[in-house]
């Protein structure tokens, strides 16, 4: 009689412990689904526009009301006017982010290098060896927004002439548009080049008083 009391409770036991388990389970997904999937992301949004607001939505830069681009996406300039990026391996497409992922050892990416970085020397009238990297070189994700300072001060005098504008007034502008070395330390002294040429714009259309 004892064995068989024993089988009993035991057979009780075991089916109780598989429905706990299974609501455990069930309330566990529904807490990590709302908390986690939901709760949190929705956390996350509103502390974002709430003490990063610009950044939250994209960093994007308006014109008239009008969204142009974002502060974190370069974009391609050709005129003699602007100031240019650097090269893009995704052609400037924010959905298509990549470098060439060709080796340093590539022939073709030597002669790339070599072609572009004459045509730089040639349109700024400047020595091929005195062309900074990154205005030949492609940044990994092929979007970078930022050239060195260096890059921006080597367009100077060909922006100067196309706009027929003081050298010394468009040097100043790209001066106070030079972002320092990331907490002084890291990195090197860049511009952002959408933002800089449209302050230049900006400068080129101001109405005398």
């Amino acid at each position: 009689m004892t064995a068989i009391t024993t089988t009993t409770t035991h057979g009780t036991f075991t089916a109780q412990s598989r429905t706990s388990i299974v609501r455990g389970a069930i309330a566990l997904t529904l807490i990590t689904l709302a908390g986690f999937g939901f709760l949190y992301s929705l956390a996350g949004v509103g502390i974002g526009q709430a003490l990063f607001p610009h950044t939250a939505n994209g960093s994007l830069i308006a014109r008239d009301g009008t969204v142009i681009g974002s502060a974190l996406v370069a974009q391609p300039f050709v005129s003699d006017k602007y100031f240019h990026p650097r090269p893009s391996a995704s052609n400037y497409d924010p959905t298509a982010l990549a470098g060439s992922n060709q080796a340093r050892t590539n022939p073709e990416l030597r002669k790339r290098l070599e072609d572009t970085r004459a045509a730089i020397a040639q349109r700024e009238g400047a020595a091929p060896l005195s062309v900074p990297g990154d205005l030949f070189t492609q940044s990994g994700a092929g979007i970078d927004p930022h050239i060195t300072a260096a890059s921006a001060a080597i367009q100077v005098d060909r922006i100067a002439r196309a706009r027929g504008m003081p050298r010394d007034e468009i040097a100043n502008l790209l001066a106070q548009h030079t972002e320092a070395k990331q907490w002084g330390v890291f990195g090197q002294a860049r511009v952002n080049v959408l933002q800089l040429n449209l302050a230049l714009d900006s400068v080129g259309t101001k109405t005398p008083r």
